[in-house]
């Protein structure tokens, strides 16, 4: 492969996902997006992508992120209504993404989930649930 840069890894990953929710393999609310293009005011359950680094050196390597995002449940606790994370929404959406993009293969690179954790966004009043993703460019 060329050299690749963050915005290729990202259309990589956004094409790939895209594919996902495209074919109903994920069944989400919201849209695909890469990071700066989701509005700003979404309550839906969108997935995000964006890519932390990239190495200049052949063989290069990288790290992304797919953030999924669910919109908080209101729940009362001890007669209090609270805004708790979806955990079902964010497990069905995430293992189904998951699954998919492990099943995936691109030529000239390999990558893996390096990790999965679920993350509050107090901003938006959700939570999501981000797959961190390792690259090997050849």
């Amino acid at each position: 492969m060329k050299h690749c840069s963050s915005i290729d890894t990202d259309d990589i990953l956004y094409k790939i996902v895209k594919e996902a929710v495209t074919s109903g393999k994920v069944k989400i609310s919201g849209g695909v997006f890469v990071q700066g293009e989701r509005p700003d005011d979404s309550e839906a359950e969108d997935i995000v992508i964006n890519t932390i680094t990239v190495t200049g050196e052949k063989p290069q390597t990288g790290t992304s992120n797919v953030n999924i995002f669910a919109p908080d449940k209101k729940v009362k606790i001890h007669g209090r209504e609270q805004r708790k994370a979806d955990r079902e929404r964010l497990r069905m959406i995430g293992d189904a993404l998951f699954a998919h993009l492990d099943a995936q293969n691109v030529d000239d690179l390999e990558y893996w989930i390096e990790s999965d954790t679920t993350i509050k966004e107090i901003e938006v009043k959700q939570h999501y649930r981000n797959l961190r993703i390792s690259w090997n460019i050849h």
